[in-house]
């Protein structure tokens, strides 16, 4: 069986780095007023080949403008960016965008960088997010944690986000994923086929909101991954 789970991992592995470099960096390219729609459709050809299923739980909310998610890999914006057809505007660490082939990704996808060596990344990302919202009508997504977590217990949740949302008076959605993880693990490097679960939690606008909104955020994702793993004891 590890044996297995290892050549599935390399098969997904594969599979997205084909398809990036040879499907949605180029068709981004030529045709930029479809990224939306063009990585909608190829990250669900990617989940195919790869033997997963979505399945959803609630609705996102039309007039949320701020998406915070909990991160376990890259299977997390896969998932995602299969389910909805909007083109969100992902928040990722500069140096991803030096990458190859994701770089080029992000870039052409005309994404949020984020350097947090750096004072003043706080106050860029607040300039992009206030011309993703006022200018491009993209929605923003964003991983509180910053990076990729280990396990199934959250990581703490940087302070941008917070500081963003609080600053533009954003509406806020919270999303729970469970099972990324599971199809692609890349700390152990292991895949399996199984199904990744999207919850769509109750999105509110910031400044209706208490002072430990943020907290109270974090908890409520936390509260809920541990749900699902005791009642439906989901393979991390």
């Amino acid at each position: 069986m590890k044996i297995y789970a290892k050549i599935r991992f390399y098969w997904g592995a594969f599979v997205i780095s084909t398809i990036v470099a040879l499907g949605m960096i180029p068709l981004i390219t030529i045709f930029p007023k479809y990224k939306g729609t063009i990585m909608h459709k190829l990250n669900r050809v990617i989940l195919f080949l790869m033997g997963a299923k979505l399945k959803t739980f609630g609705k996102r909310d039309e007039r949320a403008n701020l998406f915070l998610i909990n991160h376990q890999g890259i299977m997390d914006i896969i998932a995602l960016e299969a389910v909805e057809n909007t083109h969100f505007r992902w928040v990722a660490k500069k140096e991803l965008f030096e990458t190859p082939w994701f770089g080029y990704l992000l870039k052409n996808g005309d994404m949020i960088s984020v350097d947090r060596e750096n004072k003043a990344g706080l106050v860029k990302l607040l300039k992009d997010t206030k011309e993703s919202i006022e200018e491009k009508n993209r929605a923003v997504a964003i991983f509180p944690e910053g990076t990729r977590a280990k396990g199934q217990e959250l990581l703490p949740f940087k302070v941008g986000a917070k500081v963003v949302a609080s600053k533009l008076n954003m509406r806020v959605q919270p999303i729970v994923i469970v099972g990324s993880k599971y199809v692609l693990n890349e700390h152990n490097k292991t895949g399996h086929s199984g199904t990744i679960q999207i919850h769509y939690l109750d999105a509110f606008d910031v400044k209706d909101a208490s002072k430990d909104w943020y907290d109270k955020v974090k908890n409520n994702m936390q509260n809920l991954i541990n749900k699902i793993e005791e009642e439906k004891g989901i393979q991390r």
